[in-house]
């Protein structure tokens, strides 16, 4: 059961092109934003699609591999655990971020 604690599993749909960023270090880190619809219907019995974004980075290999193969639009399933952090802005105002991290990643679809 303790594998359980903090894990995420999502199919979905990438909202935009990956945003790469090689630290100095040389590691590598992917930032993603990925879609997942929920469809039902409502009270009226109109069909409605709930869409839920989740911002995704993964590091070093895994960067590496959406880096080459992903862009806009690829459907993936990936795994991870969520993170959340927090920082100031540049006007001092406390910001906080969840994210999940990937640690596994599978490409969907077809090419």
């Amino acid at each position: 059961m303790s594998t359980l604690r903090n894990k995420v599993q999502l199919i979905g749909n990438l909202g935009n092109n990956p945003e790469i960023i090689t630290l100095d270090s040389g590691k590598k880190l992917a930032k993603i934003s990925i879609a997942t619809n929920e469809t039902y219907k409502n009270a009226q019995g109109e069909k409605v699609t709930d869409t839920q974004w989740h911002n995704v980075i993964a590091w070093n290999k895994t960067a590496e591999i959406i880096e080459k193969y992903l862009e806009k639009g690829n459907e993936v399933a990936i795994e991870g655990k969520l993170t959340s952090r927090s920082y100031e802005d540049k006007d001092g105002t406390k910001k906080y971020i969840t994210e999940i991290v990937c640690n596994e990643l599978v490409m969907l679809g077809s090419k």
